[in-house]
């Protein structure tokens, strides 16, 4: 007991949770859209059914699952540590002793109940229960199954973030391939602008109002933009088997509603306040339980400092024949004893595990407070980007719709002899990339939307 006295003092950190009180200045609003659950926050049913399967069938998730039940069932054996161990055993052998030895004279002695002698080899039967059992003085049992009960929530809040990071993938992927579905269709019309371009050029050169010239810049153009075709058809299947991964299936056809997307508005999220951050993320609350966990493997450190108390006992029949075993009350062995062990000498593994616990709490506590300020980050940074995209998006819509403008206006003046046909290929490819940058921008809209919802702790649900 007083070697015990000689545990090293080391120093706790003690966690700060503390943040702002709100987003932004004069936005208290406690309305919070990470409470919403998934299949009430996006409103495409295909986009629902997809997540519904990815959340079913992932492979990821289902391995989480599988570390969720390891967790689970340490928390078993942690619990039975500290309850007695009760086994059943037979053994059987057999010895011969010299005549000359203590043992051999007393057996040489000693007469059977039936007046037989004893015999010359003595069997040695044996069975019965046996018992041990430690006794948890200092709770050290109890708290590391305690601490167990921690790693197991902690891993289910992993599985919770593993399934909001899933979601935000399947809705990324998703909007990113109805975005590459408009991309398809606006570079079709654009191709389609153009070949009556080349048609009214060729049409142009019959009557000597333009140039070979103007033609053969007009027929590349419209090769350059039908090459672009199959790039974007590329994408989409990447994107397409991208999502199926992600649906843990083979690849095959998504089924999604493309139309109307460029004039959909992004769906109104509530930030609410900072603090709730701290119930509605996995990852904080995962970080949390890690931290309590890693206080406790403290005390379950410091307690391999003290002695331990241990109980054997056993009950059974023990005979030398095999006739004999279950005679009672000869035959019948019972046993008990006690110790007490405690660590002297060479106690530099306790000290070293003692050292690394502590350490691993400081670490806990510093990742702890790392995710609190990485999840207030984020939803500031979301908050800002959607504000910006909003903006972004509408003076691009206003470039597109004069640029779309300019179009006819360049072809009538090039008609009527008043414009080159550069400026009207420049016109035309100023248009496709406005459109291009516009169905990007909306893309970005959607994903800021879904990325907030996230960064709020949404998804998980």
């Amino acid at each position: 007991m007083l070697q015990a006295c000689g545990i090293p003092d080391l120093i706790s950190k003690k966690e700060e949770s503390h943040l702002p009180e709100s987003f932004k200045a004069g936005l208290l609003d406690e309305t919070n859209s990470a409470t919403v659950k998934w299949k009430d926050f996006f409103e495409d049913t295909h986009l629902s059914s997809l997540i519904d399967t990815a959340v079913a069938n992932n492979k990821e998730v289902n391995m989480m699952m599988q570390r969720i039940s390891v967790a689970k069932n340490e928390i078993q054996a942690r619990k039975g540590a500290y309850l007695p161990f009760v086994s059943m055993g037979a053994g059987v052998g057999g010895a011969k002793s010299g005549n000359y030895t203590p043992e051999g004279a007393l057996e040489n002695n000693l007469a059977l109940p039936n007046g037989q002698a004893f015999p010359s080899f003595v069997g040695d039967y044996q069975f019965g229960l046996f018992s041990t059992w430690e006794i948890d003085v200092w709770k050290k049992l109890r708290t590391a199954k305690q601490v167990a009960v921690f790693e197991y929530m902690a891993t289910t809040e992993g599985k919770n973030f593993l399934v909001t990071n899933l979601v935000a993938e399947v809705a990324h992927a998703y909007y990113e391939l109805i975005a590459l579905d408009n991309q398809l269709e606006n570079l079709k019309q654009n191709i389609s602008i153009q070949q009556n371009g080349l048609a009214m050029v060729k049409q142009l050169l019959l009557f000597a109002r333009t140039t070979t010239l103007a033609v053969k810049r007009y027929e590349a153009e419209v090769a350059k933009n039908q090459s672009k075709l199959y790039e974007i058809t590329q994408q989409i299947t990447v994107t397409e088997n991208r999502i199926n991964f992600l649906l843990g299936r083979m690849p095959q056809a998504i089924v999604r509603a493309s139309t109307g997307f460029m004039g959909s508005k992004p769906k109104l999220i509530n930030a609410g306040v900072p603090s709730q951050l701290l119930k509605n993320r996995p990852d904080i609350k995962k970080a949390e339980l890690e931290l309590s966990a890693a206080k406790l493997n403290i005390d379950v450190a410091r307690a391999n400092f003290y002695p331990t108390f241990n109980i054997n006992a056993g009950a059974g029949f023990n005979a030398f024949a095999l006739k004999f075993l279950i005679n009672t009350p000869e035959s019948l062995a019972l046993s008990v004893a006690g110790d007490l062990v405690a660590p002297l000498v060479n106690k530099n593994a306790i000290i070293a595990e003692y050292k690394n616990s502590n350490v691993k709490q400081i670490q806990a506590a510093f990742e702890y407070e790392q995710s609190i300020i990485n999840a207030y980050a984020e939803v500031s940074n979301q908050l800002s980007n959607i504000d910006n995209l909003d903006k972004n998006y509408l003076l691009k819509r206003k470039q597109v719709d004069t640029l779309v403008q300019s179009i006819d206006v360049a072809n009538q003046l090039f008609k009527s002899a008043r414009a080159d046909y550069l400026e009207v290929l420049l016109t035309q490819r100023d248009a496709l990339d406005a459109k291009r940058e516009l169905i990007e921008t909306k893309q970005k809209q959607v994903n800021a939307m879904v990325d907030l919802y996230k960064s709020l702790g949404g998804g998980w649900q």
